[in-house]
């Protein structure tokens, strides 16, 4: 049985302070969890937030990471610095990368072999845009976008690895797949990890839908046999709405 994973996405918000404070209100509403719970937080925020996580059951996890080891690329920062600061997980390729800081299949492939050489998970983003959903093209789209993030790696590190559907249409727009639409494309991605790697490891891949989910739609989402999870925008932004995704199944 593969473990559900709720992973929030602060995004460009919270500062220090704040992030204390949100987790501290956090780690008692979910400390019964029965899901992997990670916030993924914004960087001027890893320390302040691996201080307050201690003694609970949250991870921690970062929204990018770089694919070189070192060298002169202001602003980044490459996997072992985010694994010496604590940090377990990492976003790659998220939506908005891709959209406005030149994201490419191709260096989301790069920065998923850092990451896992690294030792960290990473949640690697794919998805499709309205038009491509209205052309007919989700389908030949996700499977694309999975197989060149997944390339290189072997089927053990595959099978630790976590997929995040966003459906970009959906992502703070308020608009959500529906509960079967979003079972059907995660099915098309697992089914092709299983084609190229062998059932096994589709089996193994956790993959979550990250197209808006919220405390109103958890239950229907996390019913599907495919949905592992969410990547949670906004909803994970106050205490009150994560948990009540968290704690889905009570």
């Amino acid at each position: 049985m593969r473990k559900p994973i709720i992973a929030g996405n602060w995004k460009m918000n919270k500062t220090p302070a704040e992030a204390k404070a949100l987790v501290n209100e956090l780690k008692p509403l979910v400390k019964e969890a029965n899901a992997t719970v990670v916030v993924c937080v914004p960087a001027v925020d890893i320390y302040a937030v691996k201080e307050a996580i201690k003694g609970s059951n949250i991870h921690l996890g970062a929204q990018n990471v770089h694919f070189k080891e070192s060298g002169a690329y202001t602003g980044e920062l490459s996997a072992a610095m985010l694994k010496e600061a604590g940090v377990e997980y990492v976003i790659i390729g998220h939506s908005e990368r891709r959209q406005y800081f030149g994201e490419t299949d191709a260096t989301v492939n790069l920065r998923t072999l850092a990451a896992v050489k690294a030792g960290l998970t990473p949640i690697i983003c794919v998805g499709e845009r309205k038009e491509e959903r209205e052309a007919g093209y989700t389908n030949a789209l996700v499977e694309y976008q999975t197989l060149i993030a997944l390339n290189g790696l072997t089927e053990d590190e595959i099978k630790n690895v976590v997929i995040a559907y966003e459906p970009v249409w959906a992502i703070g727009t308020g608009l959500t797949a529906t509960d079967e639409q979003a079972n059907e494309t995660i099915g098309v991605i697992r089914a092709a990890i299983a084609r190229k790697y062998g059932k096994r490891v589709g089996n193994a891949v956790r993959i979550q839908y990250g197209g808006s989910m919220n405390p109103k739609n958890v239950k229907g989402l996390m019913a599907q046999p495919e949905i592992d999870g969410g990547l949670i925008g906004g909803a994970s932004l106050k205490a009150p709405d994560f948990s009540q995704v968290v704690n889905y199944d009570k």
